[in-house]
């Protein structure tokens, strides 16, 4: 068993989340302590202008200079990993290993045959370097060199954790920028995929209109109402027909439909938009006896009650009613992929990114 601290950094830019569990990438024997650490208004602007400009780079030409970005991911991940630490035992063994997921900036999923691309910034020497602990980084790159989506990269650590659970027959459901669901089945390899957008939309739609970063509980959701048209065309997407695994980048969807709506329809809006094509994604799959949510989504109220109108027959709550630790799973789960990295284990398998063999991702920094 190793001792392991992961990291992750979701595109919502708002900060580091820390975990630390003991597992040998197989089974979980404890969880450690667990923390956030936000990103401050300056470094968000950083990590903003390092996601435009990947944006505007698009795979094509000479790649950026994201130096001013990768050293606030450097620093904001090594004080993530002291604060976990901080939070142990005087007493407590060393740190085996950290899982570092880096920063995705910029996404681009295969298509029509042509492999797909991914670019996850962030120095895993310096972030060694700087702790003295191996790094493990660079989880989606080999996924993708083998045809893979490279994404989502949760769902094994999700079966992990249903097996600890005693868990079968259950649908998880990540609510970050974008939403993913992972369907664990007895006996079954995990199924997953991208459903479309949780929270980018909304959160872009708050920062556009307001000085707030995300709708707090759902609340101007709640105050406005839904415009059937708007919800039409921004179900007409071409990425919904396709058939899984799929995936996608935050930013593969745009905000025009709903310009022109008020603040709290275009709120409303969205959030239906969220919870209908994530029911239509579950729907495609068959009928769980509950979902379990994971990711920031689950605190949006109004985005639950929504899933659950939609989702008529089937239960569906926070991962808390498990007891696990929903802001967490994300930086537990490359904890897990980074254990099972130094293992030689599959860290993605065909059902859950499409990838034509089970791939072993990652690359290993030490600390001299």
């Amino acid at each position: 068993m190793k001792r392991v601290i992961g990291l992750m950094s979701g595109t919502s830019l708002d900060g580091v989340d820390a975990a630390l569990i003991e597992t040998d990438g197989e089974t979980i024997r404890a969880f450690g302590p667990g923390t956030e650490v936000g990103y401050s208004a300056q470094d968000r602007s950083i990590l903003q202008d390092a996601v435009d400009r990947a944006l505007d780079w698009g795979f094509e030409g000479e790649q950026p200079d994201f130096v001013a970005a990768e050293a606030v991911l450097t620093r904001t991940h090594v004080a993530a990993v002291r604060a976990v630490l901080d939070r142990e035992a005087a007493d407590a063994p060393p740190v085996d290993l950290v899982g570092f997921h880096g920063q995705t900036v910029l996404h681009k999923a295969p298509r029509d045959g042509e492999p797909g691309q991914t670019l996850q910034i962030g120095n895993g020497a310096a972030v060694a370097k700087a702790l003295g602990i191996p790094v493990v980084y660079d989880f989606r790159s080999a996924d993708m060199e083998k045809g893979g989506q490279g994404a989502p990269l949760a769902p094994l650590y999700h079966r992990a954790l249903a097996h600890k659970a005693g868990l079968s027959d259950v649908a998880v459901l990540n609510l970050g920028g974008v939403a993913n669901v992972t369907w664990l089945e007895d006996g079954q390899d995990p199924i997953s995929f991208d459903t479309g957008p949780a929270n980018g939309l909304i959160d872009a739609w708050c920062q556009e209109l307001t000085d707030k970063s995300h709708d707090e509980g759902g609340q101007l959701a709640c105050a406005g109402a839904v415009d059937l048209d708007v919800l039409a065309q921004l179900m007409s997407h071409e990425f919904f027909p396709k058939a899984a695994p799929k995936s996608l980048d935050r930013w593969d969807f745009s905000l025009a439909p709903v310009r022109g709506l008020s603040l709290e329809d275009g709120a409303a809006t969205l959030t239906r938009f969220t919870a209908r094509t994530v029911a239509d994604a579950i729907r495609m799959l068959g009928e769980p006896p509950r979902v379990l949510v994971t990711g920031g989504g689950r605190h949006n109220a109004t985005l639950m009650g929504m899933l659950e109108e939609e989702l008529s027959r089937v239960k569906v709550e926070p991962v808390e009613a498990v007891g696990w630790r929903g802001d967490l799973i994300e930086a537990e789960a490359f904890a897990w992929l980074a254990a099972r990295y130094e293992r030689g284990l599959p860290t993605s398998l065909p059902s859950t990114t499409g990838a034509s063999e089970p791939v072993c991702g990652g690359r290993r920094a030490d600390p001299g």
